[in-house]
């Protein structure tokens, strides 16, 4: 069954920096893409980042462009969301997620991770 588990969230002030990890277990991932979600209070859940597990090739988001990068290290099984220049409108629970590089639907989410940007 896989498993992924987000962590690195937390309290930091506009302008700062976090980095997110999401460590995938019991599965291999060799034709999937990892991706970074993002849900904040009252507004429905959007797309932050993907990388592709074989080849790295990643996509962000036009609202984390320049800010934010998503990265993965295999050996570790882990992908991380490096997060700088962090604004309020960051603020969101993010939830890692992966899927098959031939499908559009997510099969496995992690339990998320809070990131607060205080103004």
């Amino acid at each position: 069954q896989v498993q992924l588990v987000e962590s690195g969230g937390g309290l930091v002030q506009a302008g700062g920096s976090l980095r997110l990890s999401c460590a995938a277990s019991g599965g291999t991932f060799g034709s999937h893409y990892m991706s970074w979600f993002r849900q904040a209070p009252g507004k429905e859940r959007e797309f932050v980042a993907s990388i592709r597990w074989i080849g790295g090739s990643t996509y962000h988001a036009d609202s984390v462009k320049g800010r934010f990068t998503i990265s993965r290290d295999n050996a570790k099984n882990t992908v991380y969301l490096q997060m700088n220049s962090l604004k309020p409108e960051d603020t969101a629970v993010y939830y890692c997620a992966v899927r098959r590089v031939d499908r559009q639907t997510y099969d496995y989410w992690g339990q998320g991770t809070q990131v607060t940007v205080s103004s």
